[in-house]
């Protein structure tokens, strides 16, 4: 998926910390080397990823304070995701120059963006997809914990709290439909994605994930059919938090039916 520094794995035979999507002339490239993904999956280079891809660039100070570590912590952390193309330097805040009088110059950082897409699951060698398990796990578990944090934090009459759309369902599609859907979705998120200069003043940073998988070929019948069933009747509870697509009605929060 064309995304900032969090990388994807495309949807084959088995994007980082994903964040907001970003065409590049370049095309898709492959996060195929085991040292790059090491570095990536690093915990607090993780965090330090994400607050750049957040917040805008930063310098170590800046990031060791809003992530409560040490200057030589980030600057180190910055330096690994500098080497395999992560984050680079940067102006910094509100076109600050580079090139200052002082001798102790502020080393500004942003995240690079670009599309990065991790090999196929069946390209991966045993120590790579240890790796991506990892990768996945503390991507995966910030994402919620950030999601949980809007939803406890929102204030009372924030329209922002009532506006953002997330959804469960299940479709049926195969393999090659599947890599069309995927690449359609990635042309959607490029449709949205525009130059800073031209975005609106009252614009907000969203985060877009999409994750599909099938279900396991061990899952009883049975069991398949409760989740369903226990979906549909979530639904007609009339639970506000889920976008329901098939109902064709504007994408409050509410749950979605399960169309299969």
């Amino acid at each position: 998926m064309p995304q900032e520094p969090g990388a994807h794995a495309p949807p084959e035979p088995q994007h980082a910390p994903p964040t907001v999507p970003s065409p590049t002339s370049s095309g898709p490239a492959e996060l195929g080397d085991l040292a790059a993904l090491k570095a990536l999956a690093q915990p607090r280079r993780q965090r330090v990823l994400e607050h750049l891809t957040l917040h805008g660039p930063a310098t170590s100070a800046t990031l060791a304070r809003a992530l409560g570590l040490n200057t030589g912590s980030t600057s180190y952390h910055l330096r690994e995701l500098a080497r395999y193309g992560f984050v680079e330097e940067t102006d910094g805040e509100e076109g600050q120059s580079r090139s200052s009088p002082s001798q102790h110059r502020e080393r500004w950082w942003r995240a690079v963006p670009g599309d990065r897409r991790f090999p196929p699951r069946s390209r991966q060698s045993p120590e790579m997809r240890h790796v991506m398990d990892e990768l996945n796990h503390h991507a995966y578990a910030a994402d919620l914990d950030l999601f949980e944090r809007l939803q406890r934090e929102s204030a009372e009459g924030d329209p922002w709290a009532d506006a953002f759309p997330y959804s469960r369902g299940t479709i049926r599609l195969t393999l090659p439909e599947l890599r069309e859907f995927f690449e359609e979705y990635i042309a959607l998120l490029n449709r949205y994605k525009r130059p800073e200069s031209e975005t609106p003043t009252d614009a907000r940073t969203l985060l877009t994930r999409f994750l599909a998988f099938p279900v396991p070929p061990s899952l009883p019948a049975a069991a398949a059919a409760a989740a369903a069933a226990a979906a549909a009747a979530l639904t007609a509870d009339g639970d506000p938090e889920y976008h329901d697509p098939a109902a064709h009605r504007p994408a409050h929060n509410r749950r979605e039916a399960d169309p299969s």
